[in-house]
């Protein structure tokens, strides 16, 4: 089975929320699996679903100097955020040849349904939490761009353009 392809900015899907997962199933833990491989070939932090075209809500992290540990995560949802705020260079493989730097919270605790089924609650601190916080924006249907002013947007969404052609 060939692997699904990233989506390239502007399609729709960048900008639908992501269904609901629900029932951890066989079909859920492939999905997984290929997202951890395309964002170990990339290579990045972590993968949404709807980066490749799957639109439920399943994301991978993995901010592992050694990787192999990544977080599978089902129906993430973020139920508390640290005021102390940590600036990172944010970029996706949906619109490659430009970044930003955001300021994300330095923790957050992440409720979500592991890769056994179990609704659980985990802390990520650091580029574990600018990562999980970036996939969940995936989700919700944003990309990292959406966090800036309107003209710094507008300035990055031109010069990916140009970047395009």
């Amino acid at each position: 089975m060939s692997r699904r392809a990233l989506l390239r900015w502007p399609d729709k899907r960048l900008r639908t929320p992501a269904a609901p997962v629900g029932k951890i199933t066989d079909e859920v833990h492939q999905i997984w699996t290929e997202m951890v491989a395309i964002m170990d070939e990339m290579p990045g932090y972590g993968l949404a679903a709807p980066q490749i075209g799957v639109m439920q809500r399943l994301a991978v992290v993995d901010c592992s100097t050694e990787r192999g540990r990544a977080i599978l995560l089902a129906d993430p949802e973020i139920i508390s955020t640290d005021p102390k705020m940590r600036p990172h260079e944010e970029a996706s493989p949906n619109l490659p040849g430009v970044s930003a730097k955001l300021e994300r919270s330095a923790k957050v605790m992440v409720s979500f349904t592991d890769h056994h089924g179990m609704r659980v609650r985990h802390e990520f601190e650091g580029l574990w939490a600018t990562s999980v916080q970036h996939q969940i924006d995936h989700l919700n249907g944003r990309m990292f761009f959406d966090n800036l002013s309107r003209t710094k947007r507008a300035i990055l969404l031109k010069k990916a353009a140009k970047g395009q052609r």
